[in-house]
């Protein structure tokens, strides 16, 4: 019998496998269900989005949701579809790492205790700092066969006559600690449910294995596609690097432009993955997209819905209002709301010159400031027909040729903006 949690992740692409039997225990009861998550940095990034949002299916859907911080795990590093052994990280960098996790993830789950099905927040460190190699190796070691574990595609790749690398006996045991969580959990929190990425089911499985073996009970496992890009690029990467949810890591003008950005057949995966739009509603804007694709309507909604999601609607607000100063009509006052941050966001790549902060005591004639100060066109004669063409804005406003440059037209008391035509910018970074 189909189950509505299952059949909600399968109409969203978002369903790669399933253990046998998993949608009639999910019918039988309310139960517990966790994902892991890796705290290589403090701040997750929007790989780490599709889990959460399956977390946020599995909640809604009246189950309890884990979400488990790997502070153990993470000494380690997980194996699954990594080439070479990662560098580990010290005790204080985690620390910090989770705490970060922990505040985004409260952001997305509800937590609170007076809640019918509150989401838990857990870090495996708690329950596996004080076990010695000794107990560890008799208690769960000998559940687990070293073919059993070889078997898994994780190992396999890695030890492969096409791997020049191999792998460490830490990595190795890496399955067996992940496999001990689900057995925790399972004991403790009456968890019978594990979800992850499709690269994590060798992992899943041997703690389903070991929960069977061990605890002669029953565990069931569920993974999701890895997300792919329709042009072979990697999902929530740019040549900037990740695109984080922190928005000190990534403004949330960044975070809304990498959305608004999406191919059109990347956008049709993106608006069922990562909103919580219905089919209905679904359906209807891929069609109206298909029928406009140059208003990019899905980006747009896509755009929106997550930026919301993950940031705020002041944060939201701010980047359409961004986005809007670069692309639209916008005036000299709607950039100078722009904060220090994000006009250096809007406008990143474009070249600057620095000048000294005293020169505006008595302003620059425009002339001198584009050709002189700048450099941004090559002699006052071009400077001269350029203004003749109108087509020299600064700071979005057109100008003449009598034009002078001073204080009051400083953006976040320090720049300014020149822009000849509608494409070609240059910035003005007044220093002391």
């Amino acid at each position: 019998m189909k189950n509505p949690f299952v059949e909600e992740l399968r109409w969203r692409g978002m369903l790669h496998d399933i253990m046998p039997e998993t949608e009639n225990h999910l019918n039988e009861k309310k139960t517990s269900g966790y994902i892991g998550f890796d705290p290589t940095a403090d701040s997750l990034h929007i790989g780490s989005l599709v889990q959460i949002m399956i977390l946020m299916h599995f909640q809604k859907a009246g189950h309890t949701p884990i979400a488990l911080v790997g502070g153990a795990t993470g000494m380690i590093g997980d194996p699954s579809g990594k080439s070479t052994e990662r560098n580990l990280l010290n005790e204080q960098t985690l620390n910090k790492n989770i705490q970060g996790i922990k505040s985004q993830l409260s952001r997305f789950l509800d937590f609170d205790q007076s809640s019918k099905n509150p989401a838990l927040l857990v870090n495996n460190f708690d329950w596996i700092k004080g076990y010695s190699l000794i107990d560890f190796s008799r208690d769960i070691g000998k559940h687990i066969t070293v073919n059993y574990m070889m078997s898994k595609d994780s190992v396999k790749k890695r030890l492969g006559s096409e791997s020049q690398v191999g792998m460490s006996f830490t990595e190795f045991t890496y399955q067996l600690l992940q496999g001990y969580d689900f057995l925790h959990l399972y004991k403790n929190f009456n968890c019978t449910l594990q979800m992850g990425g499709s690269d994590q089911w060798g992992n899943i499985t041997t703690g389903t294995e070991l929960v069977r073996r061990k605890a002669n009970g029953k565990a069931y496992a569920i993974t999701c596609p890895l997300i792919t890009k329709a042009d072979g690029t990697k999902f929530g990467k740019t040549e900037g690097g990740n695109i984080w949810l922190d928005k000190e890591r990534t403004s949330p003008y960044k975070f809304y432009q990498y959305w608004l950005n999406a191919s059109d057949d990347d956008a049709e995966n993106y608006i069922k993955i990562f909103t919580f739009l219905s089919r209905e509603e679904i359906d209807f804007l891929i069609e109206e997209h298909k029928h406009a694709p140059h208003l990019r309507v899905l980006q747009n909604k896509i755009a929106n819905e997550v930026t919301l999601l993950v940031h705020s609607e002041e944060d939201l607000n701010k980047a359409k209002k961004a986005s809007q100063i670069l692309f639209g009509k916008s005036t000299s006052e709607e950039l100078k709301s722009l904060d220090k941050a994000t006009f250096l966001d809007v406008f990143e790549g474009v070249p600057q010159a620095n000048v000294s902060r005293s020169i505006l005591d008595s302003g620059i004639e425009i002339i001198t400031a584009l050709a002189g100060e700048s450099s941004f066109l090559k002699s006052n004669g071009e400077a001269r027909r350029a203004l003749k063409e109108n087509s020299i804005s600064v700071n979005k406003t057109k100008i003449n040729e009598e034009y002078i440059i001073t204080n009051k037209d400083l953006i976040n008391d320090r720049y300014v903006l020149l822009q000849r035509g509608k494409k070609t910018y240059f910035i003005l970074n007044f220093v002391q």
